[in-house]
């Protein structure tokens, strides 16, 4: 019998069907209906055993990697409350528990996962460990730089072979991409939009004379989401404070969000236990339009830097989800706007911020 631990000395008990290994990290929840594959291999899972509270489990299998959020599943491990292991879907490849074997992610089938979720949205998120083959201790993945390790190694271009077409007679419009754990749907929704994407490393420095020139070409930079505690990622904040200061014009995303807030002179914090689902609502400020959005994140902005206004907040618990600045073409949103899964409501940012150019 396999079980979890959370580090309050709660065990769930239940059956395995993925890998037969022990694992350890940051227990969270998602709440999203579908979309698991996407999910998955959302790198900002990184560390994180993830419990999906839908009740179906596995029942449209795994679609080919294309369609994948990265090459690989990023979680630590799975909990659901019923895993269906005869999938019914034309895109299946294999079933879900096939592919956490293959990849060596203990994925558990519990009953109870509705009390499991209660009992972290009360406390707060915890530990936790999958017990299978033999015990581990708990994993804390907030003390590690996850960023550096879910980031590109190399550099390399992403382009449509158009120009930007939005407005008529704009020319192609080339766009740094720091890689900080990046969804691979931001470069599609870029190139689909006529932009040149340069994917560069998060420890990237696009002000140093030593890299090569050609790289060094760009309109504007993108700060890609990523797992972990912002704070981490120095060298990043670094790059995008020399960026602020040129007045280039920038656009966070997810992680990326609040890696400009610090970097601009705001600060982060950590929510009690998160924002990971497709149905988030958010309020643009100053309007009655409300926009509902997919997200994944542990940390939130809390101190707003000097410069910059409320873009978008949660409708749900008011905290921030965008800061826009007040006179240059520099923000940040907080949900991913280039869905996968969930709703793609808040695409148009993408073009917001192209057109900003």
């Amino acid at each position: 019998m396999a079980k979890i631990i959370l580090e309050d000395g709660s065990i769930f008990e239940g059956q395995s069907f993925g890998a037969s290994i022990s694992t350890a990290g940051e227990v969270v929840f998602s709440t999203g209906m579908v979309g698991y594959p996407e999910a998955l291999t959302d790198p900002s899972y990184l560390g994180q055993i993830l419990i999906l509270t839908y009740p179906l489990i596995g029942n449209y299998g795994v679609p080919e990697k294309k369609l994948w959020e990265s090459d690989s599943l990023k979680i630590s491990g799975l909990i659901v409350s019923n895993y269906i292991d005869t999938p019914s879907h034309f895109q299946s490849k294999r079933t879900l528990g096939e592919w956490l074997k293959d990849e060596k992610i203990p994925g558990l089938e519990i009953k109870d996962t509705r009390f499991l979720t209660q009992k972290i949205r009360a406390k707060g998120t915890m530990l936790g460990k999958i017990i299978l083959d033999k015990d581990v201790a708990f994993y804390n993945p907030d003390k590690d730089n996850l960023v550096e390790k879910v980031s590109t190694k190399k550099v390399y271009v992403h382009t449509s072979g158009v120009g930007y077409v939005h407005t008529s007679g704009k020319k192609q419009k080339t766009v740094l991409l720091i890689d900080c754990g990046a969804k691979k749907n931001i470069e599609r929704c870029l190139v689909k939009r006529g932009a040149r994407v340069i994917t560069v490393p998060w420890d990237y420095d696009p002000f140093n004379l030593q890299h090569p020139s050609p790289l060094n070409n760009f309109d504007a930079i993108i700060i890609s989401n990523g797992p972990g505690d912002p704070k981490m990622a120095e060298k990043t904040i670094n790059t995008i404070s020399k960026a602020l200061n040129k007045k280039i014009p920038i656009l966070g995303v997810c992680l990326g969000h609040q890696l400009l807030t610090l970097a601009a002179g705001g600060d982060t914090k950590k929510l009690k236990f998160g924002h990971r689902s497709q149905n988030q609502p958010c309020i643009l400020k100053n309007s009655n339009r409300c926009y509902i959005t997919t997200q994944n994140h542990g940390f939130t902005v809390h101190k707003i830097p000097k410069g910059f206004k409320t873009w978008f907040e949660n409708a749900n618990d008011g905290s921030n989800e965008g800061i826009i600045h007040e006179s240059l073409p520099i923000m940040s949103v907080q949900f991913h706007p280039e869905s996968t899964p969930g709703p793609n409501d808040t695409e148009w940012v993408f073009d917001y911020f192209l057109q900003k150019l």
